[in-house]
C-alpha cells in the first residue's frame, strides 16, 4: 500500500506511550499500528450490529448444535476424514 507525508497535530505523551508499549521507535509506525487496529475493530463492531438487527434463527443454530454433539444423522465417517479429536 502506498504511503505518502501527512502533516498531523498529535499529543507527543500519547505518542511516546505508544512506542513504549508497542516496543517501536517510529511514531509514523506505531501511528500505521493503531490506524490498522481501529479499522479492524470498526468493522468488527459494524459485523457486530449487523448480527443484533438479523440474529441466527433456531433454524440455523440447531445444525451447529448437532454437529458439536455428535448427534449427525448421516453415515459420514468423520474419524476416517478427520481422525480422532477429543473436544
Amino acid at each position: 500500500m502506498a504511503r505518502e507525508k501527512a502533516t498531523i497535530t498529535l499529543d507527543r505523551e500519547k505518542a511516546a506511550a505508544a512506542r513504549e508499549l508497542l516496543g517501536i521507535d517510529s511514531t509514523s509506525e506505531v501511528i500505521d499500528v493503531a490506524l490498522g487496529r481501529l479499522v479492524r475493530s470498526e468493522r468488527l463492531r459494524s459485523d457486530v450490529a449487523a448480527y443484533r438487527r438479523s440474529p441466527t434463527t433456531s433454524d440455523e443454530v440447531e445444525p451447529g448444535l448437532l454437529v458439536a454433539s455428535g448427534h449427525v444423522d448421516d453415515d459420514t465417517d468423520w474419524a476416517a476424514l478427520y481422525g480422532d479429536v477429543e473436544a
